[in-house]
């Protein structure tokens, strides 16, 4: 039993939560913002306001919903369904997970809930037999402080869309099954779950690689085409990359594409809606934000600035800090 190494599908549902009914402009749960076409691989997620109420309790068909609080309300959360009853006390960072299956049940949230994250990973990911998959049960919240830094990452990429995004997106749906597997599956299970550690890339394949991302900088990068030029299995190539590059593939390709945008906004013949397309960006407003909180400078700045020779300078309270363009 491991983590399945082939690229399993994004789930397609477009659910914000899956309980119908309670679902509107009145009703207590609220859609902040959803990965829906952003073309995430590996995973799907919504992060969602959610009222004090009591509400039906269902679970996908095909996908372990991960819940995490991300904002830290300290509700008082009861879920019931038959054969399951658990009062949690939620605070930030606690996480609670749903395997597939349960029909019929309901859930009693006693305090408003600002900000709840779902991530629906598909069971693709894994290669579990049944049995395995049944120490997996519906647990009360805990704490786990790696599931819930991923799940940050998630949180942050969907409030603030970046280049690389699908990137780091991949290799964190990787990263949520390696620790289910690791700490919530097998150390019940009783199996060695984690795949020996490999080296870093050596010099020749990792020249592959950096020549094909150099070559689709404008391309839809993937993580599973990466680790198949490299010859390695996705979850071994992004951990042989870092080790060899001394930082993720997302994070490489946010700072090649951040040059790539620079190298565009000089040539001063295509539309910044263009630039943005084609670096990955879903708008011209994500890349304009992307691209000032990287450089200090407003794309149409940066261009001006240059076709001028005149210094500019930077947007007020702007973050130098690479990788924003991620």
């Amino acid at each position: 039993m491991g983590v399945r190494q082939d690229p399993p599908a994004a789930t397609t549902s477009n659910e914000p939560w899956p309980y119908f009914d309670f679902w509107g402009k009145h009703g207590p749960l609220k859609l902040l913002t959803t990965s829906a076409n952003r073309g995430w691989r590996g995973l799907a997620a919504q992060l969602c306001s959610v009222g004090k109420a009591v509400i039906p309790w269902r679970t996908p068909d095909s996908d372990i919903r991960i819940c995490v609080d991300v904002r830290g309300n300290r509700s008082v959360i009861e879920r019931r369904a038959p054969g399951i009853e658990s009062r949690i006390l939620v605070r930030r960072g606690a996480v609670w997970l749903s395997p597939p299956g349960l029909r019929d049940g309901s859930v009693d949230i006693s305090e408003d809930m600002t900000g709840v994250l779902h991530i629906y990973l598909p069971l693709s990911h894994f290669s579990v037999d049944e049995s395995a998959l049944a120490t997996l049960g519906h647990t009360g919240a805990f704490e786990d402080s790696l599931l819930a830094e991923m799940a940050s990452a998630v949180t942050s990429e969907l409030e603030a869309e970046t280049s690389a995004g699908r990137l780091l997106i991949e290799s964190l749906a990787s990263g949520l099954a390696a620790r289910l597997v690791q700490k919530h599956i097998g150390a019940s299970s009783g199996q060695s779950t984690v795949p020996p550690m490999r080296g870093a890339l050596d010099r020749r394949r990792l020249q592959r690689v950096l020549d094909y991302i150099e070559t689709n900088l404008e391309s839809d990068l993937n993580l599973d085409l990466m680790a198949s030029i490299a010859c390695l299995s996705r979850y071994h190539f992004a951990r042989a990359f870092r080790q060899a590059v001394g930082q993720p593939p997302h994070r490489y390709v946010s700072a090649r594409r951040l040059e790539r945008a620079k190298a565009l906004l000089k040539e001063g013949d295509r539309s910044l809606v263009d630039i943005a397309l084609s670096l990955n960006f879903s708008s011209q407003a994500n890349f304009t934000r992307a691209f000032t909180q990287a450089t200090g400078y407003a794309p149409g700045q940066f261009r001006q600035g240059f076709e001028s020779r005149q210094p500019v300078t930077p947007l007020a309270g702007a973050r130098r800090a690479l990788p924003i363009l991620a």
